[in-house]
């Protein structure tokens, strides 16, 4: 997870976060979440802001010009959402309501997009104004050059299997840029903590419920919602808790944490805060208790006086982890059932509209009446929850809003 420390403040930062103080709130909801999710589970998984939903609102304020505040309250009512839905118990109708072919590309769409983001980071795709598309950027500029070598050194990091590759790869190509130029060293190594106060309740809740956001807050909520349940599920299943159908006994209390957890962080203006699949590395290396992530936030702790340091890690040496991150959230691509007419258009089209409309919601609000539609036309319609039209109804009337 500590390539978190680098990453994160480096994609918010172009939303106009400031990057000390993103890493200083950061750290700390890492180690009140994470040590809440122990105390409240007993269960050794971590939370940290999710990668997907650093990037909707990355692109929520920097793309579309959306305010902070107002994208702090979007992230503040999908936590809500999930609140409301923990508590209830209705994570099962839920998880019925979105088809299993869109839940997979909302993902793969998310992956595209993250990519895309680490790749534009570093100047490798640059939007090309007089031919009114995307293009490489200058290949012989020092970040891309140092973002191309990182990104070999993480490939074969991969490849060789060698723990802890993505933190050392970032380290390493931050190492590199000093003589490019694309790395500047510290005035200091150790310093305190940044002010958080400055961040804290910067948040627009009215502006936020505003119609034309909906998609967003559909954006942020289906993946946190899921990559939870799939994390929960898979880390639990490494750690040997699941029961004899499959089960995760306690998964509630699970996603009560995380939910709690969104809504919270929004205070500060952090997107999502969710359940980390890197959890799996506790659970491999031994641990299979809160303890765990107790001392895991410890070492997070540690990492606030030595800010510096990850501050001067440039988006060179972070656009390569994202970038391979994308790529390997494409994989749940194979879970599509493509030999379905009705099941493969609609997360074709959710995963292309979110990379050719350079945004998330356009590609979930195109995917389901598309979904819909081929339903009903396939004479299948009992395969549609009646939740779906209302979902399609909110696509419909958010079309409406931007046009």
């Amino acid at each position: 997870m500590a390539y978190v420390l680098a990453t994160i403040p480096n994609m918010l930062e172009a939303g106009g976060y400031d990057k000390h103080v993103t890493l200083t709130v950061m750290i700390v909801l890492v180690i009140i979440t994470s040590c809440a999710m122990a105390l409240y589970t007993n269960r050794p998984f971590a939370l940290a802001p999710g990668l997907g939903s650093v990037g909707i609102v990355a692109s929520m304020i920097a793309n579309e010009g959306i305010p902070a505040s107002v994208a702090a309250g979007v992230i503040f009512w999908s936590g809500i959402l999930f609140v409301i839905i923990s508590f209830l118990g209705l994570r099962d109708a839920v998880l019925r309501v979105i088809p299993m072919s869109l839940k997979h590309a909302v993902s793969a769409g998310i992956g595209l997009f993250i990519a895309l983001l680490g790749a534009k980071n570093c100047g490798l795709i640059i939007a090309n104004a007089d031919k009114n598309n995307l293009a490489f950027g200058d290949l012989t500029s020092p970040a891309v050059i140092v973002a191309l070598i990182g990104f070999i050194i993480l490939l074969i990091m991969k490849v060789r299997n060698v723990p802890g590759g993505m933190i050392i790869t970032i380290i390493l190509t931050t190492i590199i840029g000093i003589p490019f130029g694309v790395t500047e060293l510290p005035t200091s190594i150790v310093a305190l903590p940044a002010n958080i106060g400055t961040q804290f309740m910067k948040v627009d809740f009215i502006g936020a419920l505003n119609f034309a956001y909906i998609p967003f807050l559909i954006a942020l909520f289906v993946p946190d919602f899921f990559s939870t349940f799939g994390t929960v599920l898979g880390v639990g299943a490494k750690a040997g808790y699941l029961d004899e159908e499959g089960n995760l006994p306690g998964i509630d209390k699970c996603f009560k944490v995380d939910a709690v957890a969104t809504s919270f962080g929004a205070l500060f203006g952090m997107p999502s805060m969710t359940t980390y699949l890197e959890s799996s590395a506790g659970v491999e290396a031994g641990g299979k208790t809160g303890l765990t992530v107790v001392f895991t936030s410890l070492f997070f702790a540690l990492s606030l006086l030595f800010a510096p340091l990850a501050l001067i890690i440039p988006s060179a040496a972070t656009s390569p982890v994202l970038i391979f991150i994308g790529i390997n959230m494409l994989s749940a691509m194979k879970n599509i059932k493509f030999e379905d007419m009705t099941e493969s258009v609609p997360a074709f089209m959710c995963i292309a509209f979110t990379i050719f409309a350079n945004n998330i919601a356009n590609g979930i609000c195109v995917a389901l009446p598309a979904y819909l539609i081929l339903k009903l036309a396939g004479g299948r319609a009992k395969e549609v929850k009646s939740v779906m039209y209302i979902l399609v109804a909110i696509c419909m009337l958010y079309f409406y809003s931007i046009i």
